[in-house]
C-alpha cells in the first residue's frame, strides 16, 4: 500500500488545549486517528509526525524521497519562515498537499505569506482537522492518476 508522510510543525501538540476559538477542540491524536481511517479506507497506510523543530520537518522530508508516495504538510509557523522547508520539498520531488486549521487567510497579515505553497500541488485550509482528510484524498486521487500512466 502507498504510504503517505504526514507532518506537523511547531506547536501542533498543543491542539485542543492552545487557542481552541482559532484550532478547535481537537488533538493531534484525534486527527491522526481520523487520519488514518481515512487512508485506510483509500487502501493507503500512514507516517504521522509532529516536531517542533525545523532541522527535524527537513530532514524528515529528504527520507520521504523513495519511501512515501506524497507528503501532507501543516508546517504551521514555519509556513510563513522556513526557505529550509520550501528547499527541501522541492528537491524531494512528491505531491504535497499544504493543510492549515483555521484559514490563514483571515487572520495577521504575515500569514498570508507561505513559502510551502509554491512548491505544494495544492493547499487546505480553514476546515479544522476535516482538512487532513481532504488532503488524504487528494492525494489518493494523485496517486492513483500516477499509477495509471
Amino acid at each position: 500500500m502507498p504510504t503517505l508522510l504526514i507532518l506537523n510543525g511547531p506547536n501542533l501538540n498543543m491542539l485542543g488545549t492552545r487557542e481552541p476559538g482559532i484550532y478547535g477542540a481537537e488533538t493531534l491524536k484525534d486527527i491522526e486517528a481520523r487520519s488514518t481511517a481515512r487512508a485506510k479506507a483509500l487502501g493507503l497506510t500512514i507516517d504521522f509526525r509532529q516536531s517542533n523543530m525545523e532541522g527535524e520537518l527537513v530532514t524528515w522530508i529528504q527520507q520521504a524521497a523513495g519511501k512515501a508516495s506524497g507528503i501532507i504538510l501543516n508546517a504551521g509557523a514555519y509556513t510563513h519562515t522556513s526557505v529550509a522547508i520550501h528547499d527541501a520539498l522541492r528537491a524531494c520531488g512528491l505531491p504535497v498537499i499544504e493543510v492549515h486549521l483555521s484559514n490563514i487567510y483571515k487572520r495577521e497579515a504575515f500569514r498570508h505569506q507561505s513559502f510551502v505553497a509554491p512548491v505544494a500541488t495544492g493547499s487546505i485550509c480553514g476546515f479544522g482537522g476535516h482538512g487532513y482528510e481532504l488532503a488524504i484524498e487528494a492525494l489518493a486521487t494523485i496517486i492513483a492518476a500516477t499509477n495509471k500512466g
